[in-house]
């Protein structure tokens, strides 16, 4: 039963209407705007893949020339996937983005075995990437001799305690988490100026010997490197769709925000390049791990030692992001009863999914002491793109099978074709370059079939073990303040 002193002082600043009036429902709000919607697709984007490694797309490219067109070209698939993900978002209005949207088309087992993987493995182990990646720029002005490395130990307290801030920051409310995100995309933001504006000077004094001859040594054999390279730096652009619910007139700011977002990196991406390419030979590029460390030695003096603290602010602020938006993930696969019930229950106060936060928050932390966390993304790398583009064609279907289903947004029905065409591209070429990495992903991924059909599809489980549930679940209630999301 429910404490009835729950009741008391629900409303926060968070608890907005629709009509402006204040709710005394325990729900979520929609406290995210405009402005805050592309701070969170734009944060998550750019991560720290354009600070430390766009060697990828030149070792596939070859060329100068070639190099800045896949920059384009993925930019381009970006906004595509995106406007076709703006349609889903408005045609589905729920939070989830991928996992709602193959329930609604395929149906529950399609969407569990998306929600199993992503759950257990694949976004704790991106997480814990991140924040690997932001204590090892965290430490690493302490240690600049390259022969003497900072203790793994440490890197990972580092990576540990970034996670719990951020994930105590996101559960004492949405607000303040997209405040953070907007002041660290800022930085974001800046840190590229910086190097763009420097990259300008340089093309001012006539530093342009590495554009000419652009385009020689192009090659076509590495463009599935090269296309995967420029891809995982823009991931991210399906992030606001997974707080769909949260978002402020959302048939306005959805679509808007979406196509801000993906076309201010898609330019900030192109130029950054280009400035590289004023500073470094492409030879220099390809010999370096840290590219914008390089780029600042060489052009910034004692400035330089800022560009490691940007690559850092930029991981935190990506991380940040992303337990704002995959959080809802573990939220929504509960609600649809697919998840323990406990995961779908909000905090009285700060009504925010605590339980999902914190269990995303707990396993990423896991992680980051694991010693293979490379290899497990690895396995997924199939699976980035084929429930996305498994979603779209769905679009696609419904196009045809339900042509009278209310589209807020609709898109040219040719940008969500491309799209299909290109996501199976993408994934037939991770296919051909890593059998054995896709082979495990998928076995990996049916480990969730007995799973499902044991625990989920099921109406109702054995007695004592929903009894069991259900103590643990009214344990964890009065532990957390959580109590299940109360309808208008």
């Amino acid at each position: 039963m429910e404490d009835p002193t729950l009741k008391e002082g629900r409303v926060t600043s968070d608890g907005v209407s629709l009509d402006g009036s204040v709710s005394s429902l325990v729900q979520m709000k929609r406290t995210i705007s405009l402005i805050s919607g592309v701070a969170i697709n734009v944060g998550i984007m750019i991560g720290s893949g354009i600070f430390i490694s766009p060697k990828g797309v030149l070792a596939g490219a070859n060329s100068v020339g070639l190099t800045l067109i896949i920059w384009s070209v993925c930019g381009i698939f970006s906004l595509l996937g995106a406007l076709s993900f703006a349609e889903l978002g408005l045609t589905f209005p729920s939070s989830g983005a991928v996992y709602s949207y193959l329930k609604c088309i395929f149906g529950d087992f399609v969407a569990f075995l998306y929600l199993w993987v992503t759950v257990l493995v694949a976004v704790p182990a991106f997480f814990a990437i991140v924040a690997l990646t932001f204590g090892d720029y965290c430490i690493q002005p302490f240690f600049p001799d390259p022969a003497c490395q900072p203790p793994r130990i440490a890197v990972n307290l580092i990576g540990t305690i970034c996670l719990l801030l951020l994930g105590l920051t996101n559960a004492i409310g949405t607000r303040l988490s997209t405040r953070i995100q907007k002041l660290f995309t800022l930085c974001k933001v800046a840190a590229l100026a910086i190097i763009i504006i420097t990259g300008m000077v340089q093309i001012g004094k006539g530093e342009t010997q590495n554009f000419q001859n652009a385009f020689e040594g192009s090659t076509f054999s590495g463009l599935g490197i090269a296309l995967y390279s420029g891809l995982f730096s823009y991931t991210g652009w399906e992030s606001l769709n997974f707080v769909s619910e949260e978002v402020k007139n959302p048939t306005r700011n959805l679509p808007r925000a979406i196509a801000i977002s993906v076309c201010s990196v898609t330019v900030l991406y192109i130029l950054t390049n280009l400035a590289y390419f004023t500073a470094m030979t492409p030879q220099e590029l390809m010999a370096s791990n840290t590219v914008v460390v390089m780029f600042g030695n060489k052009l910034l003096g004692r400035f330089a030692v800022i560009m490691p603290v940007f690559v850092a602010l930029s991981t935190f602020g990506s991380i940040n992001g992303s337990i704002i938006v995959y959080s809802r993930v573990y939220y929504v696969g509960s609600r649809e009863k697919q998840l323990p019930s406990l995961l779908s229950m909000i905090h009285v106060k700060h009504l925010t999914p605590l339980p999902s936060i914190a269990l995303m928050v707990l396993l990423s932390v896991c992680f980051t002491y694991s010693q293979d966390i490379n290899s497990l993304i690895n396995y997924f790398s199939f699976a980035v793109w084929t429930p996305i583009g498994a979603a779209v064609a769905g679009m696609v279907w419904l196009r045809w099978r339900d042509p009278d289903r209310a589209r807020p947004y609709k898109v040219h029905i040719i940008i969500p074709v491309i799209f299909v065409i290109a996501a199976i591209f993408l994934v037939v070429m991770a296919t051909i370059d890593a059998p054995l990495d896709t082979a495990i992903g998928i076995c990996i991924t049916l480990t969730g079939v007995p799973v499902y059909f044991l625990f989920v599809h099921p109406k109702h489980l054995p007695r004592r073990l929903s009894r069991l549930e259900g103590t643990i679940t009214r344990w964890f209630q009065k532990a957390l303040l959580v109590i299940e999301e109360e309808k208008d």
